[in-house]
C-alpha cells in the first residue's frame, strides 16, 4: 500500500455537497484533486460551490492561502478513467448500496491495486461496498461531517476485511486534512448516526405532538445540552431527505426505535428538504 507521503493526487467521486466539500479540504491541505461526477453540470455546480465556500472563508481570514491558489489544485471530469492517476480515491455519491457497489467495482478496474478506496457512507455497510472490489483490504469508511470545510471530525469505519494498515492510513489522511478522527466498527449507523438519527427524530416528534414550539425544541436542546444546533435546525442543515434515508436504513437494520417521524416523511414528500431547497422546518433565503 502507498504511504501517505506518496499521495499527491486525491480522486473524489461525486461533486455534490459532501463530494465538493471533501475536494475543497483536500486541496486546502495541498493535494491535487480530481473531482468526478456523471454530468458536467454537476461538476460545474460542485466547482461553483467550492469557489463560494473558499471566498466565504477568505472573508473571515480563515485560509492560509488565497482562494485562487486552492482552486487551481482542483479539476473536474465526467470520465471515471481519469482517476487512474489518483493515489487515493474517496467516494461521495448518493446513499444507495447498489450505486456505491457499482462505483467501487468500476474504481477497482481503473485504479492501481495498491491505492486505498474510501467511502463517505454515513449508514451503509463498508463490508458490502468493499465486496464489490478485488481489494477489500484496501477499502475503508471515511465518514466526513457536513459541512466538510467547517466540521472538525471524520469517522473512520473498519470493514470486515479492512487491513490494519489501511485503517492507520485513513486516520493519518484525515488528520493531514486538519480533522480529528474516531473509529467505528462496521455496524449500522456507526457511532454518529446510530445516536444522531433517533435524537433528530424525537425532536421532530416533540414538535409535531405539541410538546413545544419548533423554536423551543431547538432552544431547549441548545441551552440544555450545549449542542450548537437543535434537532430541527440540524435536520434542515443536513437535508431532510438525507435524514429520512438514514433513518429508514437504520429502521430496517435495528428496529422500531429508529422509525422515521411522520412529519419528517411528510416534509420530504412535499419537497421541503431544508436549507438546500429554501424550506424545511425553517424558511431560508
Amino acid at each position: 500500500m502507498r504511504e501517505l507521503s506518496a499521495v499527491e493526487t486525491v480522486g473524489v467521486v461525486g461533486a455534490g455537497t459532501m463530494g465538493h466539500g471533501i475536494a475543497q479540504v483536500a486541496a486546502t491541505a495541498g493535494y491535487d484533486v480530481t473531482m468526478r461526477d456523471v454530468e458536467s453540470e454537476y461538476v460545474d455546480r460542485g466547482l461553483e460551490g467550492i469557489a463560494s465556500s473558499l471566498d466565504r472563508l477568505a472573508a473571515k481570514d480563515a485560509l492560509a492561502e488565497d482562494p485562487e491558489t486552492i482552486r487551481s489544485r482542483i479539476s473536474g471530469t465526467t470520465d471515471l478513467a481519469v482517476l487512474a492517476d489518483a493515489d487515493l480515491v474517496v467516494e461521495a455519491v448518493i446513499e444507495d448500496l447498489e450505486v456505491k457497489r457499482e462505483v467501487f467495482a468500476d474504481l477497482a478496474s481503473v485504479t492501481d491495486d495498491d491505492i486505498v478506496l474510501a467511502t463517505n457512507t454515513s449508514t451503509l455497510s463498508v463490508t458490502s461496498i468493499a465486496s464489490a472490489t478485488d481489494r477489500a483490504d484496501r477499502v475503508v469508511g471515511l465518514h466526513f461531517m457536513n459541512p466538510v470545510p467547517v466540521m472538525e471530525g471524520v469517522e473512520v469505519v473498519v470493514g470486515e476485511r479492512t487491513a490494519d494498515e489501511t485503517v492507520v492510513f485513513a486516520h493519518a489522511f484525515a488528520t493531514d486534512l486538519g480533522k480529528e478522527t474516531w473509529e467505528s466498527d462496521d455496524k449500522p449507523g456507526f457511532v454518529t448516526n446510530r445516536i444522531l438519527m433517533p435524537w433528530i427524530n424525537e425532536g421532530i416528534r416533540a414538535y409535531d405532538e405539541g410538546v413545544a414550539t419548533r423554536d423551543d425544541v431547538d432552544r431547549g436542546m441548545r441551552l440544555g445540552t450545549n449542542v450548537p444546533m437543535g434537532p430541527l435546525e440540524l435536520a434542515d442543515h443536513i437535508g431532510l431527505d438525507v435524514v429520512l434515508d438514514a433513518s429508514e436504513t437504520l429502521h430496517e437494520e435495528l428496529g422500531d426505535r429508529y422509525k422515521p417521524a411522520y412529519l419528517l416523511k411528510r416534509k420530504v414528500a412535499a419537497g421541503d428538504l431544508g436549507k438546500k431547497t429554501g424550506e424545511g422546518f425553517y424558511a431560508y433565503e
